[in-house]
């Protein structure tokens, strides 16, 4: 039998190369190339937001940039204090126990200021302060330190007005349950460290005034330096003639008791308290003592070793802020923690 015939279709044959020809150009075409590389891209950008979602990220380790940075600390009376918040006040329990969440940073700043120092709080955030809640962020990320003005509370409805607004604008202040006087700075102090000590989990808790001029840079590198005593105190040390005469500001009525100069005892401008001491002072009832590792920093003046410069005495320590931010010996040396001398157990 003859064998099936072969048919050719020499239309249909000549129809596809000319396809194949055309998907040829196309594939080889600049359009096409482009094409593919934006969807590569947006393929590449899709899974990476979705990583950036992810509970496990690395961002989720960063400030929440949400949640205010100003906080109100109150605290539960018992019976008798007195309305001290020096003494047997207590944290309330919801602060106590942690529950709204300890944030954790390397060391907590709070910067003492009054209602009276407003052109201080001014020069610091035009100068080594930011002056924005994502500026205070980004610090805090930079160098593990979170900076904020600590302040009581007064009895004049304007001073509590304007001071509301500051905190509305900056939104850079811990607000502490006590009246802002200066005869109760100790009480103060005290209260500063039991309402940071429940609001931030920090190796270091620092005190500083707002008439110094700061590195935070540096105080970052010297904080985070390992110390082999878990009970420190790093800050000036200082002694000094005793004032005898009672028209002086610094009259010290004790003075027969004293001698003519003070003995060598801690500065307040600016120190650091390790956790281990902050606990025991959260901890402490009436009149008790906690030991702790002296570590003195002794450089008093602008200079490269040094993480602050501070002058009690000005008169118009804002202007004189301004003055040292220009100085480049202040700003613009290089990144370096300053050296503390020996230390003793006190």
């Amino acid at each position: 039998m003859p064998s099936s015939p072969k048919v050719f279709f020499a239309s249909s044959s000549s129809s596809s190369a000319r396809r194949a020809g055309a998907l040829r150009r196309l594939l080889s075409s600049p359009a096409f190339s482009a094409a593919c590389l934006l969807f590569g891209l947006a393929g590449f950008l899709t899974a990476a937001l979705t990583l950036s979602r992810s509970p496990s990220s690395q961002h989720t380790r960063c400030p929440d940039s949400s949640r205010p940075l100003s906080v109100s600390v109150a605290w539960d009376r018992r019976p008798g204090d007195g309305g001290s918040a020096g003494g047997s006040a207590d944290l309330p329990a919801h602060l106590a126990t942690g529950s709204r969440g300890r944030h954790k940073v390397m060391a907590f700043v709070g910067i003492f200021t009054g209602f009276g120092s407003i052109g201080r709080r001014r020069a610091l955030r035009r100068t080594w302060l930011p002056a924005d809640r994502q500026g205070l962020l980004r610090l805090e990320e930079a160098t593990g330190l979170a900076f904020r003005f600590v302040i009581g509370k007064s009895n004049s409805k304007n001073k509590m007005a304007a001071l509301d607004r500051e905190v509305q604008e900056y939104d850079d202040f811990v607000l502490l349950d006590l009246e802002e006087e200066y005869s109760r700075l100790p009480y103060k102090t005290l209260a500063f460290f039991k309402a940071a000590y429940a609001l931030y989990d920090s190796d270091f808790y620092v005190k500083a005034d707002d008439d110094i001029y700061l590195r935070p840079d540096r105080l970052s590198l010297l904080l985070a330096k390992e110390r082999s005593h878990p009970q420190t105190y790093i800050g000036c040390m200082k002694k000094g003639p005793v004032f005898t005469d009672p028209k002086l500001k610094w009259y010290e009525p004790q003075s027969f008791l004293l001698g003519s100069e003070y003995f060598l005892h801690a500065y307040g401008p600016i120190y650091a308290l390790s956790a281990d001491v902050v606990a025991s002072l959260v901890a402490l009832r009436n009149n008790r003592w906690v030991a702790v590792n002296v570590l003195p920093i002794l450089s008093p003046c602008c200079g490269l070793a040094n993480i602050q410069i501070c002058d009690p005495g000005l008169c118009h320590p804002e202007v004189k802020m301004l003055e040292l931010h220009e100085r480049k010996e202040c700003t613009g040396g290089p990144t370096m923690a300053v050296e503390v001398s020996g230390s003793e157990d006190r």
